[in-house]
């Protein structure tokens, strides 16, 4: 279908365009986040992947381009097998196909943001560990998002497509979220002692490329003497986009196990990955107090592996992408309500 390249081009430039007037209209200057920016961009964000949501349920069709019922029932038959893809009227099944689209990408999206918390974690223990003023901290995290959302189109598509012709890798994706899942809530409470600095990424480059050894007014690369050098703001940017390489095999394995469907897949990380950086300045000041998260975060990746692991079984008793998000709702809810109710003691935040 050529409906599907042709959106999918669009919703490109159209968060291009939005990055761009981001980097150089909004974030002309280098300042530090406030408590207050930081909540309000969010809840932008979070009130635009809502919006796409209200559109995926009303008009989602149009992602793929669907003109008829043959178009309509292929589509079902590769990533919506428990829809029964043998449909007979087109506007009924359009309306079944929508309503699903919008409920497996507000799923995806729920579950990208809660893993994206155990990556702003890393992302904050890498700025602290590496004394970047806070005032590039956007600047950064920037070109770091930017990145990220390359590595996801790649990862995501061609992941796709290796499920559809091996999907024997669902089981193996979910035997290995069941191990980080467990993993995860084995050390939540381990603190990370091993120093950027001693990375075997940050000592590469160091080793291999031209360092200017301070930073320079949040530059990335700095040319004296006729040679180009990266600045130790660059490095600190190829670590982030490394860490953020490593928490896409949990995350995107993840939103697999709700729809194989790869563009609701990439669609739920893209606007996951747009909320990050304003969520990280909002961590940063209350992350303290939903202890329990990293607690919920196991749950919900140990969930998601077993339902990929009785993905099958599920899909024969008729089981809904509904109940997945309520499920996820549920223990995210859960970890939030309980920290605050149960708040961790001052002495042992310390």
């Amino acid at each position: 279908m050529q409906g599907n390249i042709l959106f999918l081009a669009s919703f490109l430039v159209v968060i291009v365009a939005i990055l761009m007037f981001d980097l150089l209209i909004l974030g002309r200057k280098s300042h530090e986040v406030s408590l207050r920016e930081a909540a309000s961009w969010t809840g932008v964000w979070v009130f635009l992947a809502f919006l796409f949501a209200l559109f995926l349920y009303f008009s989602g069709h149009f992602v793929y381009g669907i003109q008829s019922l043959e178009e309509l029932n292929q589509l079902l038959a590769r990533y919506y097998p428990y829809l029964a893809p043998d449909q007979q009227d087109l506007q009924e099944g359009l309306s079944l196909l929508r309503k699903n689209l919008a409920i497996n990408f507000a799923t995806g999206y729920l579950i990208e943001e809660s893993l994206s918390i155990d990556n702003l974690f890393v992302m904050m223990t890498i700025l602290g560990a590496f004394s970047v003023r806070k005032a590039d901290y956007k600047r950064v995290l920037f070109w770091g998002i930017l990145g990220a959302i390359v590595m996801r189109f790649l990862f995501i598509f061609v992941g796709a497509a290796l499920i559809y012709r091996f999907e024997w890798l669902l089981y193996i994706f979910g035997a290995y979220l069941l191990y980080a899942g467990g993993k995860m809530f084995l050390e939540r409470n381990r603190i990370m002692k091993k120093q950027p600095q001693d990375h075997p990424l940050v000592k590469f480059m160091s080793g291999k490329f031209s360092v200017y050894p301070r930073y320079v007014n949040g530059r990335f690369f700095i040319k004296k003497q006729g040679r180009l050098l990266i600045t130790p703001l660059f490095i600190v940017l190829i670590l982030i986009e490394f860490t953020d390489l490593i928490f896409a095999l949990d995350s995107i394995p993840a939103i697999f196990g709700i729809t194989r469907d790869p563009y609701i897949v990439f669609f739920s990380n893209v606007f996951a990955i747009l909320g990050l950086r304003s969520m990280f300045f909002l961590l940063v000041r209350i992350v303290e107090r939903f202890y329990l998260l990293k607690v919920g975060i196991s749950l919900l990746l140990v969930f998601v592996g077993i339902k990929l692991i009785a993905h099958e079984w599920l899909d024969h008793i008729g089981y809904k992408p509904v109940y997945s998000l309520l499920i996820i709702s549920g223990i995210l809810g859960l970890s939030i309500l309980l920290s605050v109710l149960f708040p961790k003691r001052a002495s042992a935040l310390n």
